[in-house]
């Protein structure tokens, strides 16, 4: 059996993830899901989101697949270990964004099954619509 998100899954992720920031009254967001093996399964632009929003946010999903976690503990690294951040984002061909925003999906069994990567207001905000996603998918989210 193949571990993985499927495209009802991911809508259901980025419409609840949504409907957390309109909640919340943030800016326009952008959110990616991909595959835990790194390959977006949707990408959603709100009207108004800024032109490099969707690298950000694959960037953010990526992050927090490279290391297993959610991107919050990257960014905890970025400050204390930046050296060990540096290098990371080298070998990925700067692919990674090392803030808060970026959230591994994982199932009840703790299997990871993909990431969510949002971006578009401030990088707490970020993280609360991708839990929001997730949790809404009846899915585990791991912020790192």
């Amino acid at each position: 059996m193949t571990i993985g998100i499927a495209l009802s899954t991911a809508e259901t992720i980025t419409s609840a993830a949504l409907e957390k920031a309109a909640e919340l009254n943030l800016k326009p967001l952008t959110v990616a899901v991909l595959d835990a093996g790194g390959h977006t399964v949707l990408l959603k632009r709100q009207d108004g989101s800024s032109i490099m929003r969707p690298q950000i946010a694959s960037g953010k999903a990526i992050g927090a697949l490279a290391v297993g976690t959610g991107t919050r503990w990257l960014n905890a690294n970025a400050e204390t270990r930046p050296h060990f951040v540096n290098a990371l984002n080298g070998v990925s061909g700067g692919a990674i964004v090392p803030v808060p925003g970026g959230v591994l999906i994982r199932s009840e069994k703790g299997e990871t099954l993909g990431a969510v990567g949002i971006t578009g207001d401030t990088s707490d905000n970020d993280e609360a619509c991708a839990v929001a996603g997730i949790e809404a998918a009846g899915l585990v989210a791991d912020c790192g």
